[in-house]
Protein backbone atom coordinates (compact mmCIF):
# COMPACT_ATOMS: atom_id res chain seq x y z
CA UNK A 1 0.00 0.00 0.00
CA UNK A 2 2.74 2.46 1.02
CA UNK A 3 4.87 1.47 -1.98
CA UNK A 4 1.98 2.27 -4.32
CA UNK A 5 1.52 5.76 -2.91
CA UNK A 6 5.23 6.58 -2.70
CA UNK A 7 5.43 6.20 -6.50
CA UNK A 8 3.82 9.64 -6.59
CA UNK A 9 7.02 11.21 -5.21
CA UNK A 10 8.75 10.83 -8.60
CA UNK A 11 10.70 14.00 -9.51
CA UNK A 12 10.73 15.12 -5.86
CA UNK A 13 12.74 12.07 -4.79
CA UNK A 14 15.94 14.03 -4.22
CA UNK A 15 14.15 16.61 -2.07
CA UNK A 16 12.67 13.74 -0.03
CA UNK A 17 16.18 12.30 0.47
CA UNK A 18 17.92 15.60 1.25
CA UNK A 19 15.33 16.65 3.85
CA UNK A 20 16.24 13.91 6.37
CA UNK A 21 19.96 14.18 5.58
CA UNK A 22 20.05 17.89 6.42
CA UNK A 23 17.91 17.14 9.47
CA UNK A 24 20.67 14.81 10.73
CA UNK A 25 23.09 17.76 10.47
CA UNK A 26 20.73 19.98 12.47
CA UNK A 27 20.34 17.35 15.21
CA UNK A 28 24.10 16.81 15.41
CA UNK A 29 24.65 20.53 15.95
CA UNK A 30 21.93 20.73 18.63
CA UNK A 31 23.43 17.80 20.53
CA UNK A 32 26.93 19.28 20.26
CA UNK A 33 25.94 22.68 21.69
CA UNK A 34 25.41 21.49 25.35
CA UNK A 35 28.90 19.88 25.36
CA UNK A 36 30.47 23.10 24.10
CA UNK A 37 28.57 25.08 26.76
CA UNK A 38 29.74 22.67 29.47
CA UNK A 39 33.35 23.09 28.33
CA UNK A 40 32.88 26.89 28.20
CA UNK A 41 31.67 26.95 31.81
CA UNK A 42 34.08 24.38 33.30
CA UNK A 43 37.30 25.27 31.48
CA UNK A 44 36.62 28.92 30.69
CA UNK A 45 34.47 30.64 33.27
CA UNK A 46 35.40 28.52 36.31
CA UNK A 47 39.10 28.53 35.37
CA UNK A 48 38.86 32.23 34.38
CA UNK A 49 40.60 31.53 31.07
CA UNK A 50 39.53 34.24 28.59
CA UNK A 51 41.17 32.42 25.68
CA UNK A 52 39.00 29.31 26.28
CA UNK A 53 35.92 31.53 26.66
CA UNK A 54 36.61 33.17 23.28
CA UNK A 55 37.24 29.87 21.48
CA UNK A 56 34.22 28.10 22.99
CA UNK A 57 31.98 31.12 22.31
CA UNK A 58 33.06 31.08 18.65
CA UNK A 59 32.32 27.35 18.52
CA UNK A 60 28.85 28.01 19.96
CA UNK A 61 28.14 30.65 17.27
CA UNK A 62 29.34 28.31 14.51
CA UNK A 63 27.23 25.41 15.83
CA UNK A 64 24.17 27.64 16.13
CA UNK A 65 24.59 29.00 12.58
CA UNK A 66 25.15 25.50 11.18
CA UNK A 67 22.06 24.25 13.03
CA UNK A 68 20.04 27.15 11.60
CA UNK A 69 21.31 26.51 8.06
CA UNK A 70 20.59 22.78 8.24
CA UNK A 71 17.14 23.47 9.71
CA UNK A 72 16.23 25.92 6.93
CA UNK A 73 17.45 23.51 4.25
CA UNK A 74 15.59 20.60 5.82
CA UNK A 75 12.34 22.59 6.04
CA UNK A 76 12.72 23.75 2.42
CA UNK A 77 13.39 20.28 1.06
CA UNK A 78 10.57 18.75 3.16
CA UNK A 79 8.11 21.40 2.01
CA UNK A 80 9.05 20.87 -1.64
CA UNK A 81 8.86 17.09 -1.34
CA UNK A 82 5.55 17.17 0.59
CA UNK A 83 3.72 19.56 -1.73
CA UNK A 84 5.14 17.81 -4.79
CA UNK A 85 4.05 14.43 -3.46
CA UNK A 86 0.52 15.76 -2.82
CA UNK A 87 0.37 17.32 -6.30
CA UNK A 88 1.42 14.08 -8.01
CA UNK A 89 -0.88 11.99 -5.83
CA UNK A 90 -3.88 14.16 -6.72
CA UNK A 91 -2.94 13.93 -10.39
CA UNK A 92 -2.57 10.14 -10.22
CA UNK A 93 -5.91 9.73 -8.46
CA UNK A 94 -7.70 12.15 -10.79
CA UNK A 95 -6.28 10.48 -13.89
CA UNK A 96 -7.37 7.11 -12.50
CA UNK A 97 -10.91 8.42 -12.01
CA UNK A 98 -10.95 9.54 -15.65
CA UNK A 99 -10.30 5.94 -16.69
CA UNK A 100 -13.17 4.57 -14.62
CA UNK A 101 -16.22 3.10 -16.25
CA UNK A 102 -19.68 4.01 -15.00
CA UNK A 103 -19.73 0.90 -12.82
CA UNK A 104 -16.42 1.93 -11.19
CA UNK A 105 -17.77 5.41 -10.50
CA UNK A 106 -20.95 3.88 -9.07
CA UNK A 107 -18.75 2.05 -6.55
CA UNK A 108 -17.42 5.36 -5.14
CA UNK A 109 -19.79 8.22 -4.43
CA UNK A 110 -18.94 11.63 -5.87
CA UNK A 111 -18.60 13.09 -2.38
CA UNK A 112 -16.19 10.31 -1.40
CA UNK A 113 -13.99 10.92 -4.45
CA UNK A 114 -13.88 14.66 -3.67
CA UNK A 115 -12.92 13.94 -0.04
CA UNK A 116 -10.15 11.58 -1.10
CA UNK A 117 -8.73 14.15 -3.53
CA UNK A 118 -8.80 16.97 -0.97
CA UNK A 119 -8.91 16.19 2.77
CA UNK A 120 -7.31 12.76 2.53
CA UNK A 121 -4.43 13.94 0.33
CA UNK A 122 -3.88 16.97 2.60
CA UNK A 123 -3.58 14.63 5.60
CA UNK A 124 -1.11 12.40 3.74
CA UNK A 125 0.91 15.47 2.74
CA UNK A 126 1.23 16.55 6.39
CA UNK A 127 2.15 13.03 7.44
CA UNK A 128 4.75 12.68 4.69
CA UNK A 129 6.40 15.99 5.58
CA UNK A 130 6.47 14.97 9.23
CA UNK A 131 7.93 11.57 8.39
CA UNK A 132 10.88 12.90 6.38
CA UNK A 133 11.67 15.42 9.14
CA UNK A 134 10.34 14.50 12.58
CA UNK A 135 10.57 10.73 12.03
CA UNK A 136 14.30 11.23 11.42
CA UNK A 137 14.82 13.98 13.99
CA UNK A 138 13.15 12.15 16.90
CA UNK A 139 15.17 8.88 16.90
CA UNK A 140 18.41 10.66 15.94
CA UNK A 141 17.98 13.20 18.73
CA UNK A 142 17.10 10.46 21.20
CA UNK A 143 20.09 8.28 20.28
CA UNK A 144 22.70 11.06 20.10
CA UNK A 145 21.44 12.78 23.28
CA UNK A 146 21.47 9.44 25.15
CA UNK A 147 25.01 8.68 23.97
CA UNK A 148 26.16 12.15 24.99
CA UNK A 149 24.46 11.87 28.37
CA UNK A 150 26.01 8.43 29.00
CA UNK A 151 29.45 9.76 28.05
CA UNK A 152 29.05 12.24 30.89
CA UNK A 153 27.52 9.92 33.50
CA UNK A 154 26.23 6.41 32.94
CA UNK A 155 24.59 6.27 36.38
CA UNK A 156 22.52 9.44 35.86
CA UNK A 157 21.58 8.32 32.35
CA UNK A 158 19.85 5.27 33.84
CA UNK A 159 17.12 7.65 35.04
CA UNK A 160 15.88 7.77 31.43
CA UNK A 161 15.30 4.03 31.55
CA UNK A 162 12.64 4.59 34.19
CA UNK A 163 10.79 7.30 32.21
CA UNK A 164 10.81 5.53 28.83
CA UNK A 165 8.59 2.54 29.72
CA UNK A 166 5.99 4.88 31.26
CA UNK A 167 5.84 6.95 28.08
CA UNK A 168 5.71 3.90 25.82
CA UNK A 169 2.86 2.30 27.81
CA UNK A 170 0.91 5.58 27.81
CA UNK A 171 1.38 6.11 24.06
CA UNK A 172 0.44 2.62 22.91
CA UNK A 173 -2.42 2.51 25.41
CA UNK A 174 -4.07 5.53 23.77
CA UNK A 175 -3.63 4.44 20.15
CA UNK A 176 -6.46 1.84 19.82
CA UNK A 177 -9.10 4.31 21.02
CA UNK A 178 -7.89 7.14 18.77
CA UNK A 179 -7.61 5.06 15.60
CA UNK A 180 -11.27 3.95 15.71
CA UNK A 181 -12.41 7.55 16.10
CA UNK A 182 -10.32 8.91 13.21
CA UNK A 183 -11.47 6.08 10.97
CA UNK A 184 -15.05 7.15 11.67
CA UNK A 185 -14.24 10.85 11.16
CA UNK A 186 -13.00 10.46 7.58
CA UNK A 187 -16.09 8.49 6.63
CA UNK A 188 -18.19 11.30 8.07
CA UNK A 189 -16.30 13.77 5.88
CA UNK A 190 -17.83 11.96 2.88
CA UNK A 191 -21.30 12.67 4.30
CA UNK A 192 -20.37 16.33 4.86
CA UNK A 193 -19.17 16.79 1.30
CA UNK A 194 -22.26 15.01 0.02
CA UNK A 195 -24.54 17.34 1.98
CA UNK A 196 -22.75 20.43 0.65
CA UNK A 197 -22.67 19.13 -2.91
CA UNK A 198 -26.37 18.25 -2.92
CA UNK A 199 -27.32 21.61 -1.46
CA UNK A 200 -25.24 23.71 -3.84
CA UNK A 201 -26.22 21.67 -6.90
CA UNK A 202 -29.91 21.76 -6.01
CA UNK A 203 -30.02 25.24 -4.49
CA UNK A 204 -32.86 26.31 -6.80
CA UNK A 205 -35.00 23.38 -5.67
CA UNK A 206 -34.13 24.07 -2.03
CA UNK A 207 -35.20 27.70 -2.32
CA UNK A 208 -38.31 26.96 -4.34
CA UNK A 209 -39.53 24.57 -1.63
CA UNK A 210 -38.28 26.88 1.18
CA UNK A 211 -36.15 24.08 2.67
CA UNK A 212 -33.16 26.17 3.72
CA UNK A 213 -33.69 25.43 7.41
CA UNK A 214 -33.91 21.70 6.74
CA UNK A 215 -30.65 21.77 4.76
CA UNK A 216 -28.97 23.81 7.52
CA UNK A 217 -30.07 21.26 10.11
CA UNK A 218 -28.76 18.41 7.95
CA UNK A 219 -25.40 20.15 7.60
CA UNK A 220 -25.23 20.96 11.34
CA UNK A 221 -25.91 17.34 12.19
CA UNK A 222 -23.03 16.03 10.06
CA UNK A 223 -20.69 18.87 11.04
CA UNK A 224 -21.55 18.34 14.71
CA UNK A 225 -20.74 14.65 14.38
CA UNK A 226 -17.25 15.51 13.09
CA UNK A 227 -16.81 18.02 15.92
CA UNK A 228 -17.77 15.46 18.58
CA UNK A 229 -15.46 12.77 17.18
CA UNK A 230 -12.51 15.13 16.79
CA UNK A 231 -13.06 16.54 20.28
CA UNK A 232 -13.16 13.06 21.74
CA UNK A 233 -9.97 12.06 19.94
CA UNK A 234 -8.16 15.25 20.97
CA UNK A 235 -9.18 14.75 24.60
CA UNK A 236 -7.64 11.30 24.56
CA UNK A 237 -4.47 12.55 22.85
CA UNK A 238 -4.26 15.45 25.30
CA UNK A 239 -3.42 12.94 28.04
CA UNK A 240 -0.07 12.43 26.32
CA UNK A 241 1.06 15.99 27.23
CA UNK A 242 0.67 15.78 31.04
CA UNK A 243 2.27 12.35 31.13
CA UNK A 244 5.20 13.73 29.15
CA UNK A 245 5.54 16.72 31.48
CA UNK A 246 5.49 14.50 34.56
CA UNK A 247 8.33 12.42 33.10
CA UNK A 248 10.37 15.50 32.09
CA UNK A 249 10.04 17.15 35.50
CA UNK A 250 10.58 13.85 37.29
CA UNK A 251 13.82 13.21 35.40
CA UNK A 252 14.94 16.81 35.98
CA UNK A 253 14.34 16.50 39.74
CA UNK A 254 16.15 13.15 39.92
CA UNK A 255 19.15 14.42 37.95
CA UNK A 256 19.21 17.60 40.08
CA UNK A 257 19.23 15.61 43.31
CA UNK A 258 21.76 12.94 42.40
CA UNK A 259 23.81 15.22 40.13
CA UNK A 260 24.21 17.90 42.80
CA UNK A 261 25.49 15.28 45.27
CA UNK A 262 28.01 14.10 42.66
CA UNK A 263 29.18 17.68 41.98
CA UNK A 264 29.68 18.33 45.68
CA UNK A 265 31.49 15.02 46.12
CA UNK A 266 33.89 15.79 43.25
CA UNK A 267 34.56 19.35 44.38
CA UNK A 268 33.60 20.64 40.91
CA UNK A 269 36.87 19.28 39.54
CA UNK A 270 36.68 18.83 35.73
CA UNK A 271 39.01 15.84 35.92
CA UNK A 272 37.22 14.02 38.74
CA UNK A 273 33.51 13.12 39.07
CA UNK A 274 30.81 15.47 37.77
CA UNK A 275 31.15 19.22 37.18
CA UNK A 276 28.54 21.99 37.23
CA UNK A 277 28.86 22.45 33.47
CA UNK A 278 28.32 18.74 32.85
CA UNK A 279 25.29 18.76 35.14
CA UNK A 280 23.74 21.65 33.22
CA UNK A 281 24.36 19.82 29.94
CA UNK A 282 22.62 16.76 31.41
CA UNK A 283 19.55 18.91 32.03
CA UNK A 284 19.58 19.88 28.34
CA UNK A 285 20.02 16.27 27.23
CA UNK A 286 17.13 15.24 29.47
CA UNK A 287 14.89 17.73 27.73
CA UNK A 288 16.19 16.67 24.32
CA UNK A 289 15.65 12.95 24.96
CA UNK A 290 12.13 13.33 26.30
CA UNK A 291 11.13 15.98 23.76
CA UNK A 292 12.43 13.67 21.03
CA UNK A 293 10.16 10.99 22.41
CA UNK A 294 7.26 13.45 22.36
CA UNK A 295 8.05 14.21 18.70
CA UNK A 296 8.09 10.50 18.04
CA UNK A 297 4.69 10.16 19.69
CA UNK A 298 3.36 13.01 17.51
CA UNK A 299 4.63 11.22 14.41
CA UNK A 300 3.04 8.02 15.62
CA UNK A 301 -0.29 9.76 16.20
CA UNK A 302 -0.14 11.34 12.73
CA UNK A 303 0.51 7.91 11.24
CA UNK A 304 -2.51 6.55 13.08
CA UNK A 305 -4.63 9.45 11.80
CA UNK A 306 -3.39 8.93 8.26
CA UNK A 307 -4.12 5.20 8.12
CA UNK A 308 -7.69 5.77 6.93
CA UNK A 309 -6.73 8.38 4.27
CA UNK A 310 -3.90 6.08 3.17
CA UNK A 311 -6.28 3.17 2.68
CA UNK A 312 -8.91 5.32 0.94
CA UNK A 313 -6.41 6.84 -1.51
CA UNK A 314 -4.93 3.39 -2.16
CA UNK A 315 -8.41 2.05 -2.98
CA UNK A 316 -8.90 4.79 -5.57
CA UNK A 317 -5.44 4.33 -7.09
CA UNK A 318 -5.68 0.56 -7.39
CA UNK A 319 -9.28 0.40 -8.65
CA UNK A 320 -9.05 -1.16 -12.08
CA UNK A 321 -11.50 -0.10 -14.75
CA UNK A 322 -13.63 -3.01 -15.88
CA UNK A 323 -13.74 -1.48 -19.38
CA UNK A 324 -10.41 -1.48 -21.19
CA UNK A 325 -9.24 -1.66 -24.78
CA UNK A 326 -8.14 -5.18 -25.78
CA UNK A 327 -4.78 -6.04 -27.29
CA UNK A 328 -4.70 -5.60 -31.08
CA UNK A 329 -7.89 -3.55 -30.80
CA UNK A 330 -9.89 -2.63 -33.90
CA UNK A 331 -9.18 1.02 -34.76
CA UNK A 332 -11.81 1.70 -37.41
CA UNK A 333 -15.60 1.50 -37.28
CA UNK A 334 -16.83 0.27 -40.72
CA UNK A 335 -20.35 1.68 -40.50
CA UNK A 336 -23.16 2.59 -38.12
CA UNK A 337 -25.03 -0.72 -38.07
CA UNK A 338 -25.95 -2.07 -34.63
CA UNK A 339 -26.78 -5.65 -33.64
CA UNK A 340 -28.04 -6.82 -30.25
CA UNK A 341 -27.74 -10.59 -30.06
CA UNK A 342 -29.38 -12.16 -26.97
CA UNK A 343 -28.14 -9.24 -24.86
CA UNK A 344 -28.83 -9.25 -21.14
CA UNK A 345 -27.44 -6.74 -18.67
CA UNK A 346 -27.33 -6.19 -14.93
CA UNK A 347 -25.67 -3.27 -13.16
CA UNK A 348 -23.75 -5.43 -10.70
CA UNK A 349 -22.84 -9.06 -10.27
CA UNK A 350 -24.93 -9.21 -7.09
CA UNK A 351 -28.09 -7.82 -8.75
CA UNK A 352 -30.97 -10.29 -8.74
CA UNK A 353 -32.86 -8.76 -11.68
CA UNK A 354 -31.52 -7.95 -15.14
CA UNK A 355 -32.04 -4.38 -16.36
CA UNK A 356 -32.21 -5.83 -19.90
CA UNK A 357 -33.26 -9.36 -20.80
CA UNK A 358 -32.72 -11.28 -24.07
CA UNK A 359 -32.63 -8.25 -26.36
CA UNK A 360 -32.39 -9.09 -30.08
CA UNK A 361 -32.39 -6.16 -32.47
CA UNK A 362 -30.82 -5.32 -35.83
CA UNK A 363 -30.41 -1.68 -36.83
CA UNK A 364 -29.03 -1.03 -40.33
CA UNK A 365 -26.50 1.74 -40.89
CA UNK A 366 -28.11 5.14 -41.50
CA UNK A 367 -31.47 4.14 -40.06
CA UNK A 368 -33.49 6.34 -37.73
CA UNK A 369 -34.67 4.41 -34.68
CA UNK A 370 -37.20 5.59 -32.11
CA UNK A 371 -37.15 4.02 -28.65
CA UNK A 372 -40.24 4.27 -26.46
CA UNK A 373 -41.12 2.88 -23.07
CA UNK A 374 -42.33 3.81 -19.63
CA UNK A 375 -39.92 5.12 -17.01
CA UNK A 376 -37.62 2.30 -15.88
CA UNK A 377 -38.17 0.15 -18.94
CA UNK A 378 -34.43 0.20 -19.83
CA UNK A 379 -34.26 2.76 -22.65
CA UNK A 380 -31.18 4.61 -21.38
CA UNK A 381 -29.53 1.36 -20.31
CA UNK A 382 -29.96 -0.02 -23.84
CA UNK A 383 -28.18 2.86 -25.58
CA UNK A 384 -25.41 3.15 -22.96
CA UNK A 385 -24.17 -0.29 -24.00
CA UNK A 386 -23.42 0.92 -27.55
CA UNK A 387 -20.40 3.18 -26.70
CA UNK A 388 -19.38 0.70 -23.94
CA UNK A 389 -20.27 2.92 -21.03
CA UNK A 390 -21.23 -0.45 -19.60
CA UNK A 391 -20.47 -3.94 -20.90
CA UNK A 392 -23.15 -6.49 -21.65
CA UNK A 393 -23.56 -9.18 -18.99
CA UNK A 394 -24.65 -11.83 -21.50
CA UNK A 395 -24.85 -12.03 -25.27
CA UNK A 396 -23.09 -9.89 -27.84
CA UNK A 397 -23.44 -6.30 -29.06
CA UNK A 398 -21.95 -5.43 -32.44
CA UNK A 399 -21.30 -2.07 -34.11
CA UNK A 400 -20.36 -2.23 -37.78
CA UNK A 401 -20.54 -6.03 -37.54
CA UNK A 402 -17.78 -6.16 -34.90
CA UNK A 403 -18.20 -6.88 -31.18
CA UNK A 404 -17.84 -3.57 -29.30
CA UNK A 405 -15.43 -5.27 -26.87
CA UNK A 406 -12.93 -5.67 -29.72
CA UNK A 407 -12.74 -1.94 -30.47
CA UNK A 408 -10.28 0.54 -29.07
CA UNK A 409 -12.43 2.45 -26.56
CA UNK A 410 -11.41 5.88 -27.82
CA UNK A 411 -12.13 4.95 -31.43
CA UNK A 412 -15.54 3.48 -30.59
CA UNK A 413 -16.62 6.47 -28.50
CA UNK A 414 -15.35 8.93 -31.12
CA UNK A 415 -17.72 7.30 -33.60
CA UNK A 416 -20.69 7.27 -31.22
CA UNK A 417 -22.05 10.67 -30.16
CA UNK A 418 -24.40 10.58 -27.22
CA UNK A 419 -26.53 13.42 -25.90
CA UNK A 420 -27.36 12.24 -22.41
CA UNK A 421 -30.66 12.60 -20.63
CA UNK A 422 -29.00 15.02 -18.22
CA UNK A 423 -27.39 17.72 -20.36
CA UNK A 424 -24.13 19.20 -19.09
CA UNK A 425 -22.49 22.42 -20.19
CA UNK A 426 -19.22 23.67 -18.77
CA UNK A 427 -18.08 27.13 -17.79
CA UNK A 428 -16.60 28.96 -20.79
CA UNK A 429 -17.86 30.39 -24.04
CA UNK A 430 -20.36 28.70 -26.36
CA UNK A 431 -17.46 27.99 -28.72
CA UNK A 432 -15.53 26.30 -25.90
CA UNK A 433 -18.48 24.04 -25.18
CA UNK A 434 -19.06 23.20 -28.84
CA UNK A 435 -15.40 22.27 -29.33
CA UNK A 436 -15.81 19.45 -26.83
CA UNK A 437 -17.25 17.63 -29.83
CA UNK A 438 -14.31 18.54 -32.07
CA UNK A 439 -11.37 20.58 -30.70
CA UNK A 440 -10.32 21.50 -34.27
CA UNK A 441 -13.78 22.57 -35.48
CA UNK A 442 -13.84 25.72 -37.60
CA UNK A 443 -16.34 28.54 -37.07
CA UNK A 444 -18.19 27.43 -40.21
CA UNK A 445 -18.51 23.86 -38.91
CA UNK A 446 -19.83 25.10 -35.57
CA UNK A 447 -22.41 27.33 -37.28
CA UNK A 448 -23.52 24.42 -39.50
CA UNK A 449 -23.92 22.09 -36.51
CA UNK A 450 -25.87 24.73 -34.60
CA UNK A 451 -28.20 25.28 -37.55
CA UNK A 452 -28.93 21.53 -37.67
CA UNK A 453 -29.69 21.67 -33.93
CA UNK A 454 -31.82 24.84 -34.37
CA UNK A 455 -29.42 26.69 -32.02
CA UNK A 456 -27.93 29.26 -34.40
CA UNK A 457 -30.81 31.74 -34.11
CA UNK A 458 -30.85 32.06 -30.34
CA UNK A 459 -27.01 32.13 -30.19
CA UNK A 460 -26.92 35.10 -32.57
CA UNK A 461 -29.54 36.87 -30.43
CA UNK A 462 -26.96 37.10 -27.63
CA UNK A 463 -24.83 40.29 -27.67
CA UNK A 464 -21.60 38.27 -27.86
CA UNK A 465 -22.95 35.55 -30.17
CA UNK A 466 -20.79 32.44 -30.13
CA UNK A 467 -18.42 34.11 -27.64
CA UNK A 468 -21.20 34.33 -25.02
CA UNK A 469 -19.98 33.05 -21.66
CA UNK A 470 -21.78 30.01 -20.26
CA UNK A 471 -21.94 29.76 -16.48
CA UNK A 472 -21.04 26.50 -14.75
CA UNK A 473 -23.75 23.95 -15.52
CA UNK A 474 -25.30 26.24 -18.15
CA UNK A 475 -27.43 28.09 -15.61
CA UNK A 476 -27.67 31.22 -17.77
CA UNK A 477 -29.43 29.45 -20.67
CA UNK A 478 -32.82 27.77 -20.74
CA UNK A 479 -33.35 24.01 -20.69
CA UNK A 480 -34.27 23.93 -24.38
CA UNK A 481 -31.27 26.06 -25.35
CA UNK A 482 -29.00 23.82 -23.31
CA UNK A 483 -30.37 20.74 -25.08
CA UNK A 484 -29.82 22.24 -28.53
CA UNK A 485 -26.25 23.25 -27.68
CA UNK A 486 -25.55 19.70 -26.50
CA UNK A 487 -26.99 18.29 -29.75
CA UNK A 488 -24.81 20.67 -31.80
CA UNK A 489 -21.79 19.60 -29.75
CA UNK A 490 -22.52 15.95 -30.53
CA UNK A 491 -22.97 16.67 -34.25
CA UNK A 492 -19.51 18.24 -34.43
CA UNK A 493 -18.03 14.79 -33.79
CA UNK A 494 -19.43 13.73 -37.21
CA UNK A 495 -20.31 10.35 -35.69
CA UNK A 496 -21.45 7.17 -37.38
CA UNK A 497 -24.03 6.73 -34.60
CA UNK A 498 -25.96 9.56 -32.93
CA UNK A 499 -27.89 8.83 -29.72
CA UNK A 500 -30.41 11.34 -28.37
CA UNK A 501 -31.55 10.26 -24.93
CA UNK A 502 -34.78 12.25 -24.51
CA UNK A 503 -32.69 15.23 -25.63
CA UNK A 504 -35.54 17.29 -27.10
CA UNK A 505 -37.91 17.06 -24.14
CA UNK A 506 -37.44 20.74 -23.30
CA UNK A 507 -38.00 22.10 -26.83
CA UNK A 508 -41.36 22.80 -28.44
CA UNK A 509 -42.82 20.37 -30.98
CA UNK A 510 -42.12 22.72 -33.88
CA UNK A 511 -38.41 22.94 -33.07
CA UNK A 512 -38.33 19.20 -32.42
CA UNK A 513 -39.75 18.55 -35.88
CA UNK A 514 -37.28 20.99 -37.46
CA UNK A 515 -34.34 19.19 -35.83
CA UNK A 516 -35.56 15.79 -37.07
CA UNK A 517 -36.09 17.20 -40.57
CA UNK A 518 -32.53 18.58 -40.59
CA UNK A 519 -31.18 15.18 -39.52
CA UNK A 520 -32.93 13.37 -42.35
CA UNK A 521 -31.65 15.89 -44.90
CA UNK A 522 -28.07 16.58 -43.75
CA UNK A 523 -26.84 13.41 -41.99
CA UNK A 524 -28.60 10.55 -43.83
CA UNK A 525 -25.67 8.15 -43.39
CA UNK A 526 -25.57 8.53 -39.61
CA UNK A 527 -27.50 5.97 -37.57
CA UNK A 528 -29.82 7.92 -35.28
CA UNK A 529 -31.31 6.51 -32.08
CA UNK A 530 -33.93 8.76 -30.51
CA UNK A 531 -35.30 8.07 -27.04
CA UNK A 532 -38.48 10.08 -26.53
CA UNK A 533 -41.63 10.33 -24.47
CA UNK A 534 -43.63 11.87 -27.33
CA UNK A 535 -44.63 9.57 -30.17
CA UNK A 536 -44.59 12.64 -32.44
CA UNK A 537 -40.80 12.75 -31.97
CA UNK A 538 -40.29 9.24 -33.39
CA UNK A 539 -43.29 8.47 -35.59
CA UNK A 540 -41.29 9.23 -38.76
CA UNK A 541 -38.51 6.82 -37.69
CA UNK A 542 -37.66 3.82 -39.85
CA UNK A 543 -37.91 1.55 -36.80
CA UNK A 544 -39.69 2.10 -33.50
CA UNK A 545 -38.68 -0.09 -30.55
CA UNK A 546 -41.18 -0.51 -27.73
CA UNK A 547 -39.51 -1.50 -24.44
CA UNK A 548 -41.17 -2.82 -21.31
CA UNK A 549 -39.46 -4.16 -18.17
CA UNK A 550 -36.11 -4.52 -19.94
CA UNK A 551 -37.54 -6.55 -22.81
CA UNK A 552 -38.44 -5.60 -26.37
CA UNK A 553 -42.23 -5.66 -26.46
CA UNK A 554 -42.52 -4.89 -30.17
CA UNK A 555 -40.55 -3.51 -33.14
CA UNK A 556 -41.92 -1.92 -36.28
CA UNK A 557 -42.86 1.26 -38.09
CA UNK A 558 -45.42 3.72 -36.77
CA UNK A 559 -48.21 2.28 -38.92
CA UNK A 560 -47.33 -1.31 -38.06
CA UNK A 561 -47.34 -0.65 -34.33
CA UNK A 562 -50.62 1.25 -34.55
CA UNK A 563 -52.15 -1.76 -36.23
CA UNK A 564 -50.93 -4.50 -33.87
CA UNK A 565 -49.78 -2.98 -30.56
CA UNK A 566 -52.50 -2.06 -28.10
CA UNK A 567 -50.00 -0.32 -25.78
CA UNK A 568 -48.60 1.81 -28.59
CA UNK A 569 -52.08 2.65 -29.78
CA UNK A 570 -53.18 3.78 -26.31
CA UNK A 571 -50.13 6.03 -25.89
CA UNK A 572 -50.57 7.50 -29.35
CA UNK A 573 -54.27 8.22 -28.80
CA UNK A 574 -53.68 9.83 -25.41
CA UNK A 575 -51.06 12.18 -26.88
CA UNK A 576 -53.18 13.42 -29.78
CA UNK A 577 -55.59 16.33 -29.76
CA UNK A 578 -59.04 15.11 -29.06
CA UNK A 579 -57.65 11.91 -27.65
CA UNK A 580 -60.92 11.33 -25.86
CA UNK A 581 -62.52 10.67 -29.24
Amino acid sequence: MIRTLTRSIREYRWAAILAPLTMVGEVAMEVLIPRVMAALYDYGIVMQDSRVVAIRSLELVICALCSLAFGVLSATFASKAGTGFAKNLRHDMYYRVQEFSFSNIDKFSTASIVTRLTSDVAMLQMTFQMLIRMAIRAPMMMILAMISAMSISVRLSLIYCVAMPILIIALFGLVPFVHKIFDRVFKTYDKLNNAVQENVHGIRVVKSFVREEKEIEKFKEVSGSIYKDFSKAEKILALNGPIMQVCVYGCTLAISWFGARMVVASGNNPDVGLTTGQLSSLFTYTTQVLMAFMMFSMVFVMMIMSRSPLRRCYELLTEESDLTSPENAVTEVPDGSIDFEDVSFRYSATAHINALQNVNLHIPSGATVGILGVTGSGKTTLVQLIPRLYDVSEGCLKVGGIDVRRYDLEVLRDNVAMVLQKNELFSGTIKDNLRWGNPDATDEEMVHACRLACADDFIRSFPDGYDTHIEQGGTNVSGGQKQRLCIARALLKKPKILILDDSTSAVDTRTDAAIRQAFRKDIPDTTKLIIAQRIASVQDADIIVLLENGRIEDVGSHDELLARSEVYREVFTSQQKGGEE
